[in-house]
């Protein structure tokens, strides 16, 4: 039986430090963590596996608030637990400048901070990101070193947004049934009822989506828990519908929309504890309910202990490859495998889509890193991106390297961030450049949280041909390049899409985006340097150094960048082709080798068939930009390319013009 009084007691001390905290920023959400607080206390003082003294513990269980502006919620509940770098302090600087308690949860920020969240839904896309990667582990490693649950604390919000439905049906069908959300059903978005906006009857649409579905008081503690052991022994994905109060003790505001998004105000705060029975200050927690959270907290310690002794009872060769697939590490066997192949390449000079080449280059890295996972969203034989080691994972097999996503672009990437942030596994995954467009809030949030995941984007400029606008990229590398953080390769041919491939495993805290052809294109690094050159971000490719014509090329348009250096040096005008595999990379160059790349030439010229935006810091004051002005057509890609004058000859009249 549950102590209601010890538990109302913990409860409230959540509800009391979320209400005071976004008093005191004058700014934030209080109704959920004060209706999600039964919920919560039932969840960390009894249900999940964790340690605050080893917030890293591979075998912890994941939380992940994906309704983030409910963060006081977590917050709170961090502090009352004894996770050291969750303080006091940080509590009452709810959404002040330099402290960890940021508007919604922000990864890296603190210690049980899982993922980046806010943007409604992608907390639950990354939860079933977590539980694809522990099942593929624990298919590894079994339930001695791998055996945890992901669950998730999700709102109305969450299950409206679209990628929901991409996120729970790649769910069910993969039966994860280690993953459980928590549905707070509070009937409340910030314009008012739900009933305004969305009648679905979401049990049974997650139950159509292959999952488990429990009804509750989200309330009443004995049935939060029953239902969360109940879900614990489901052979599907579990949601458990809590049926709860927003803003739960305010006497005047609880169960409105009043309290969803803005603070209580000093006279409901104050009637608020009062109805609680909180007959405490400002940030006040009395000892004894101090001491029952940190107790709770600490619950973990001897099951991590009996874990940790199962890890060095496994032998050393297994312990050493676990933790350092769980630190990220790469293999040893990785820069061999990477220069025997780069040689290869100088001797066989391929003519290959990059599409082609990033292939050839996936089946060196996954033979030689055990621990990447590929897929595609429903694009695999266009993405290339399987390889002879990548079997299907599947809810009959979850040690596979490929996942079948479907046809979800949104809810893939999601996913990918959720399997890099759970650690010991690389994810990367494909589909269209032009799909972008789906993948972007995920893409984005992977740059903002720094974590290394492999975005793979055929097919990315108008050289695709027949498909025409709608599956021509134009702006969107434009749009990807304007991402922080985010690496943004477009290879020139094989060597470079090895290259590039070796640079995005190796960058712990960036993610990486290769944007890759569909027609061949020809070897233009043919000889081999233990150096990798895209490291530099640009390099000459091409030509002597003090050029008076320089030309900058990316992508499948380095070959024209080089054609057209060599007709003006035949013509007598000296002139030197540049590729540029990253900006990025090449923005982070010291000035002094930046001017190496940009020497004295007269004339600058650079080509891409795509838009211009983001050329401006190559091309200066008076540079000439040869490619795209507006969408692109339906034609055969010599056609296209001709129609949009994306030409050696108009390069070469470019560069002519300035001289």
């Amino acid at each position: 039986m549950t102590d209601r009084a010890k538990h109302d007691a913990m409860a409230n001390a959540i509800r009391a430090l979320s209400m005071d905290a976004v008093q005191a920023a004058n700014s934030g959400h209080p109704g959920l963590p004060m209706g999600g607080a039964d919920i919560a206390t039932v969840l960390f003082t009894k249900i999940m596996k964790f340690d605050p003294k080893a917030p890293h513990w591979p075998d912890r269980d994941r939380f992940v608030l994906s309704a983030g502006h409910g963060s006081m919620l977590l917050y709170s509940s961090l502090y009352l637990l004894g996770y050291e770098d969750m303080t006091l302090e940080d509590i009452k600087n709810f959404r002040q400048l330099g402290y960890k308690t940021a508007g919604h949860p922000e990864y890296g920020h603190a210690d049980g901070i899982e993922t980046t969240t806010g943007p409604l839904g992608q907390g639950l896309g990354n939860a079933v990101g977590m539980a694809i990667a522990e099942a593929k582990l624990n298919a590894e490693y079994g339930d001695d070193l791998v055996n945890h649950f992901t669950y998730v604390f999700a709102g109305d919000g969450c299950l409206m947004e679209g990628i929901s439905q991409e996120a729970i049906s790649l769910a069910g069908h993969l039966k994860l049934s280690k993953l459980i959300v928590v549905w707070d059903n509070n009937d409340i978005t910030i314009d008012g009822k739900v009933s305004m906006a969305d009648s679905t009857d979401q049990r049974k649409r997650f139950e159509a989506s292959g999952w488990n579905t429990i009804e509750i008081d989200g309330h009443d503690p004995e049935q939060i828990e029953k239902a969360f052991k109940d879900a614990q022994t489901s052979d599907k994905p579990t949601l458990i519908s809590a049926k709860t109060t927003i803003g739960f003790g305010s006497p005047n505001k609880a169960g409105t929309n009043k309290v969803h998004g803005s603070p209580l105000g000093d006279e409901e705060l104050a009637a608020a504890k009062k109805q609680l029975g909180w007959a405490y200050g400002p940030f006040e927690v009395p000892t004894e309910i101090m001491d029952n959270w940190r107790l709770a907290g600490n619950r973990g310690t001897k099951e991590r202990s009996a874990w940790t002794e199962r890890l060095n009872a496994a032998g050393p060769e297994t312990k050493g490859e676990f933790e350092r697939r769980m630190r990220g590490d790469l293999p040893e066997a990785l820069k061999g495998a990477m220069a025997s192949y780069k040689k290869k390449l100088a001797e066989d000079k391929p003519k290959k889509a990059t599409r082609a080449s990033s292939q050839d280059a996936l089946e060196v890295l996954n033979g030689a890193v055990p621990e990447t996972i590929g897929g595609s969203a429903d694009l695999t034989g266009s993405n290339n991106t399987n390889t002879s080691q990548t079997k299907p994972y599947s809810a009959d097999d979850y040690s596979g390297r490929y996942i079948h996503y479907g046809i979800r672009e949104h809810g893939m990437a999601a996913a990918m961030n959720g399997i890099a942030l759970h650690g010991g596994l690389y994810p990367y995954g494909g589909t269209f450049m032009c799909f972008t467009d789906y993948c972007r809030p995920s893409i984005r949030l992977s740059a903002l949280m720094g974590i290394r995941v492999g975005y793979v984007m055929t097919h990315d400029s108008i050289g695709l041909g027949e498909d025409g606008p709608t599956h021509q990229p134009v702006e969107h590398m434009a749009a990807m390049r304007a991402i922080p953080n985010l690496l943004v390769f477009r290879p020139a041919d094989a060597m470079e899409a090895a290259e590039c491939w070796e640079i995005a495993l190796e960058r712990h805290k960036q993610p990486s985006l290769l944007a890759l052809s569909r027609q061949n294109l020809p070897a233009l690094r043919t000889e081999y340097s233990s150096e990798n050159m895209c490291l530099r971000g640009a390099y000459t490719i091409w030509g002597e150094k003090d050029a008076d014509v320089v030309i900058f090329g990316t992508g499948s348009e380095t070959q024209l960048a080089v054609e057209a250096a060599k007709e003006l040096t035949n013509e007598g005008i000296s002139a030197r082709a540049v590729s540029v595999p990253s900006m990025e990379l090449f923005a982070a160059q010291s000035d002094d080798y930046k001017r190496t790349v940009f020497g004295k030439a007269k004339a600058r010229v650079a080509v891409e068939a795509g838009i211009e935006m983001g050329w401006s810091k190559f091309l200066g004051d008076t540079g000439r930009f040869v490619g795209m002005t507006g969408f692109g057509a339906s034609g055969e890609i010599n056609d296209l390319y001709k129609h949009f004058g994306i030409t050696t000859k108009a390069i070469v009249e470019a560069a002519r013009a300035q001289l």
